[in-house]
This record gives C-alpha cells, structure tokens and sequence, in this order.
C-alpha cells in the first residue's frame, strides 16, 4: 500500500474488514488509558481502552464501539512501524504509521548532536525515513551549526535550512511539499522552534490542544501529550507533535545492532579481521581505518563508541 494509500486508509477505515458492531477510527491523542478518536467522517470523540494497561499511541488505526457520551477501544489494527523511546524506567511511544520523521534543531541555543543521533538511530531502527531540520539560519551562529551538520548530510540525510520566524513563507515552501500525502512526526528538544512550525502550519493548533486536553480530562498534560494535526482540508497530509525532550533512550536497540543503524559507520562494515568486530578496539577493524582516512567524522566516532558502551552496559 503506497503511503497516500495507507494514510487515507486512516479515515476510510479501508485497512482491514470492519468487525460487526465496531467502527473504524484514527486516534489523533492519546493519554494513559484515554484517547481521542477520529471518524472517517472527521469527527472526534473520547475513548478509552478495553485493557487496564492500553499501549494505543497518536497514529494508530483501531476499532472502537460506541459507549455513552464516547466509545470503547477494541483493537489496535496491525502497525506499518511504532516509533519508541526506550530510557532506563519505562519505553514511551511516540507515534505509530509513520511516513517521515522531521527532527527539529537550531543555530540557537546549539543542539545536542548526540541528541539528533539518538533520534535518527531510533527512525532507522523502526525503518521510517527522516530529515533534519536546521531553524534559526538567520543567527550569526549559522555557519558553525552547517559545519556540525556536514557528517549528516554526507551521509544521506537531507538537511533542510530554516528560519521559522525570520522568513516563515520560505519555511512553508520548503516544508509543505515533503508533507504532501504523509504522517509526519515533529520531533526535538525543547527551544528548537517546534511550537513555532506547528503554530505557522496549524494556525488553530492551540484551539485544537485545549479541546484535546478537556476531553483527556488531562489539562495539566497539555505541554507531554502527542497531537495529530491535520494540514488539508481533505485530510491527506498530517503533521504530529510530540513533546520536547531532554533524554532519548535507546534500550530497545542491541549494542550489535548499533553499527548497521548509523549508515556512515555501516558503509565501513565487512572490512574488518574479526567477523565479531564491535568496532571499538579490535586490531584490524575497517571501521577504525575508515575514521583514520576521514570518512567517518571524529563525532560521529565518538557518538558510536559512546552508545556502544552504553547498550552493552544495559545489557550486563
């Protein structure tokens, strides 16, 4: 199913055969045990889940049953992907049915480059394509934060150039064609200029999160809870808030599994010694040889080393 397809899907319910009794559903909020529930008619309603422990997140596609005033939950519909951020006390999920990931960073204040790592590993990890948003280009700091980018954009990633407040029409231009007919999760720390992009391209955003937190019964979660906004009329292009964070845990990724993850460490892969070459010490390693010639970034080396020693901690 083409990603047009998959997303219309969302609101026709055209995913998979309906269960007599049950309606089809988008959930576009989601907290605890309670989500709000869009109808192929658009419509949006309180649900909560059958389950005393429901893992529902913003994306997902489910079958719901009426309930007084709202509805009932019944079944998550299988997921294209599930984005997650695993830390040391409990795995948060994002969203789910991704089409593109938008990690959001900014001249000012600088970006935390293992910060941007983590959440690019974590997209790989769940195979949804990302690009890297650099805001704030009209600040004198431009120039240093393009150079700590220039690994990135070496290896594949599109970096696109930003200044949400300075030149907002330039922004829409650049952002609104990479959206067209997809699900797009907004994701970075705090301060990177997220509410400013959800703000220019939903201007009824805030209307929309105050009558998701009274339906939550959730006000004060109002700044933690994933949102769903749709950009078009005819609901084909969506973009997904997700709250500012300061920590990106990656738990639910194997040390071994940490070099394929990070395309310019995999594009040195199979030129090592030892066929169980962790890429940190081991004599021979095609990896090391590689950032010896310069084709891996000092950072970037340093980034693995230090999430490789971190996966291998946690798992001891």
């Amino acid at each position: 199913m083409s990603r047009r397809a998959d997303l219309a899907a969302s609101r026709t319910g055209a995913a998979g055969a309906v269960d007599a009794g049950l309606e089809p559903g988008l959930v576009v909020a989601a907290h605890g045990r309670h989500a709000v529930v869009e109808t192929p008619e658009g419509h949006r309603l309180h649900c909560h889940a059958r389950a005393k422990k429901s893992d529902v997140v913003v994306g997902d596609r489910v079958l719901w049953q009426p309930s007084g005033d709202g509805g009932v939950v019944e079944r998550i519909e299988p997921r294209r992907n599930l984005l997650l951020r695993q830390d040391e006390w409990r795995t948060k999920s994002f969203a789910a049915n991704l089409d593109l990931l938008l990690t959001l960073v900014a001249v000012e204040p600088p970006f935390a480059e293992t910060q941007l790592a983590r959440a690019l590993i974590a997209a790989r990890a769940a195979g949804i394509p990302a690009i890297v948003g650099l805001n704030k280009i009209d600040l004198p700091g431009a120039a240093a934060a393009r150079a700590r980018l220039a690994p990135y954009r070496a290896m594949g990633v599109e970096v696109l150039e930003l200044a949400l407040k300075a030149d907002p029409q330039g922004a829409r231009a650049l952002l609104l064609p990479r959206f067209e007919g997809r699900a797009t999760l907004l994701l970075g720390p705090s301060g990177m200029g997220k509410s400013t992009l959800v703000n220019l391209l939903v201007p009824a955003a805030a209307a929309q999160v105050g009558e998701i937190s009274a339906a939550l019964n959730a006000g004060r979660h109002t700044t933690t809870a994933t949102t769903w906004y749709w950009l078009d009329a005819g609901r084909r292009s969506a973009l997904i808030d997700s709250p500012g964070f300061q920590e990106f845990g990656l738990r639910q990724i194997e040390a071994g599994q940490l070099a394929a993850l990070m395309p310019d460490i995999a594009a040195a892969l199979g030129h090592c010694r030892f066929y169980n070459c962790t890429h940190r010490q081991e004599p021979g390693c095609g990896v090391r040889a590689a950032a010896a010639r310069g084709d891996i970034a000092a950072a970037r080396l340093r980034i693995y080393d230090a999430l490789h020693e971190e996966l291998s901690q946690l798992r001891r």
